[in-house]
């Protein structure tokens, strides 16, 4: 029997939500950047060659400040207890209630196959039922159609975007902002 309190709250269909050491997930994160389609879609700005070493030296100066605005998990399968990626809520405003959210399925065999979303839905029910959050938000890349068919799977929805924000791949691309509120969210998962 599982003692641990939070086990089916951080629990989805394909994945839960976990703490990993530094020392993992430094491993499995610089693996995950230098796979170019991966970075594309992490970030808008050029590849920077990463060392583990440097990896885990962030992780932990990040885990010193102790930060209540900050919440990181790894995401592992529950079939095979793989971390595959990792998913926080970033700039916690509990005064507002709200919160950024940023998912990475890192490991490439798992994309396109409902890892993300599940992780997603997962720490959105963490948000709104532990944390009271009222609203969540995030960004993506007008160039990542799955990520957005999977945001509005989970609720969110169009709230703007940054016209021509980035340049990649040689021409300019949009930003967009999405967001989901507690009782949209509810009203999704009835």
């Amino acid at each position: 029997m599982n003692d641990d309190p939070t086990a089916d709250l951080l629990r989805g269909r394909l994945v839960r939500l976990s703490a990993s050491s530094p020392e993992d997930i430094s491993r499995l994160f610089v693996g995950w950047i230098h796979n170019s389609e991966y970075w594309r879609l992490m970030s808008n700005g050029p590849p920077f060659p990463w060392t583990q070493e440097g990896v885990r030296k962030h992780i932990e100066k990040e885990a010193e400040k102790e930060d209540l605005r900050n919440v990181f998990f790894a995401v592992r399968t529950l079939q095979e207890d793989r971390i595959i990626g990792e998913i926080g809520l970033d700039g916690i405003s509990y005064a507002r209630g709200e919160s950024y959210v940023g998912v990475g399925i890192g490991e490439a065999e798992y994309w396109g196959k409902g890892y993300g979303t599940d992780a997603m839905n997962v720490i959105l029910r963490y948000a709104f039922t532990e944390l009271n959050l009222h609203r969540v938000s995030l960004t993506v890349f007008e160039y990542n159609p799955r990520a957005i068919r999977s945001y509005e799977k989970c609720g969110f929805r169009m709230e703007g975007r940054a016209r021509e924000a980035f340049q990649r791949e040689g021409r300019r691309w949009d930003m967009l902002h999405l967001g989901v509120l507690r009782e949209e969210w509810q009203a999704h998962h009835a």
